[in-house]
């Protein structure tokens, strides 16, 4: 059905290393794996084998849970995108999630990898990290146009008045900063 591989710390493993939970359920303790050390591991690569039809709408989620605190959501992979390298940004134990797959009254006392089979169109998206990583990058080139127009800004009341032209101006010299230094650019990718 699908196998996983966590970079630089195991062999693959298949599903028969998670505990089936019911049909479209499977949960991997962490301490069976890593013991309390489960916040060191830091991607998984999750991936469909050959014989598994998974159909066209579905998906094969993947969710992190840290002791005390409910299932969070960190990719998923599809028929059309057969494998992923997710990262797992464990939260903090007793924190507020997404999800919970175990009981309510039952406090998980370990950490857990969840992998179900759900409707793609539910999803958020298919990576979670991706689009985090394409927020920081907006973020920091937010943060630069706006350190580089604040050096040319005057108050008028409560108003900030720029010159016409600071996009210009702004953007001329991000490109020409990235042209001469190649990792200018990669600062911004972090």
């Amino acid at each position: 059905m699908f196998g996983v591989v966590f970079p630089n710390r195991s062999f693959p493993m298949d599903i028969s290393t998670f505990s089936q939970i019911d049909t479209f359920h499977w949960v991997l303790d962490m301490n069976t794996f890593v013991g309390e050390a489960y916040d060191q591991v830091r991607e998984l690569c999750i991936f469909l084998l050959n014989s598994f039809s998974l159909p066209a709408d579905k998906a094969l989620a993947v969710y992190i849970q840290s002791p005390g605190s409910p299932f969070l959501f960190c990719g998923a992979v599809t028929l059309s995108r057969p494998s992923a390298v997710l990262s797992l940004p464990w939260p903090d134990p007793g924190s507020g999630g997404e999800m919970r797959l175990t009981a309510s009254g039952d406090a998980p006392l370990s950490a857990k990898i969840g992998v179900s089979v759900e409707d793609l169109a539910a999803l958020p998206s298919l990576d979670v990290a991706a689009e985090k990583r394409i927020e920081r990058l907006a973020m920091k080139v937010g943060e630069n146009l706006f350190n580089f127009m604040q050096s040319f800004c005057g108050v008028d009341g409560s108003k900030l008045v720029v010159p016409m032209d600071i996009l210009d101006r702004w953007f001329k010299k991000f490109r020409e900063r990235a042209k001469r230094d190649p990792e200018y650019l990669k600062g911004f990718a972090l």
